[in-house]
């Protein structure tokens, strides 16, 4: 079966190159963080992607949905460079950047729920739910550890994103079932 659905199989074939990016710019800031805690706390990160990757990609081949050269090119490069600057931009930014990411990963994951529901697919619901939920974790993480900065008003002006900005509204205190996601 192919999508009728050219966002929603855009959205696919992104997802699946740019988890490779979060994957390889987590390598960096885990191998460039000093306490233990982060490093496997990161690493921990980055092994949820690589997951998310495979996911991705499954359902792909389900509708035949080619890779993307294009994109596996451009977030190659994007994750490589992410990963060297880590060692360079100090600690604040890797961190900022890394939630800043995830904020919007979160949206991703239920936008393409949505497509497929209006497709009258449902069968890949739990696995997007759950997707986007532990991309709002990866958030919460991140954010957590930059809250007590100087630099994040500043930054959270700049960007957009940070102690009271997101580009999602998930609650994980009050999360919806997977069935009334949809609201979100």
């Amino acid at each position: 079966m192919r999508l009728n659905h050219p966002k929603l199989v855009d959205l696919l074939q992104q997802a699946y190159s740019a988890e490779r990016a979060a994957s390889f710019a987590y390598i960096g800031h885990a191998r460039s963080v000093k306490n233990p805690d982060e490093k496997k706390a990161i690493k921990q990160i980055e092994d949820d992607e690589w997951f998310h990757r495979k996911e991705v990609l499954e359902i792909m081949k389900e509708y035949n949905i080619p890779i993307s050269k294009w994109y596996e090119f451009r977030f190659y490069v994007i994750g490589k460079i992410i990963w060297y600057s880590c060692y360079v931009i100090g600690w604040f930014m890797p961190f900022y950047f890394a939630g800043r990411l995830e904020s919007g990963n979160v949206c991703e994951y239920f936008r393409m729920k949505q497509w497929f529901n209006e497709l009258g697919i449902t069968k890949h619901d739990q696995i997007l739910y759950d997707m986007g939920i532990k991309e709002k974790e990866h958030e919460v993480y991140f954010l957590e550890k930059i809250k007590d900065s100087k630099l994040l008003p500043f930054f959270e002006k700049l960007f957009n994103w940070g102690g009271q900005k997101s580009f999602n509204n998930i609650d994980l205190d009050k999360k919806y079932p997977v069935e009334k996601s949809d609201v979100l």
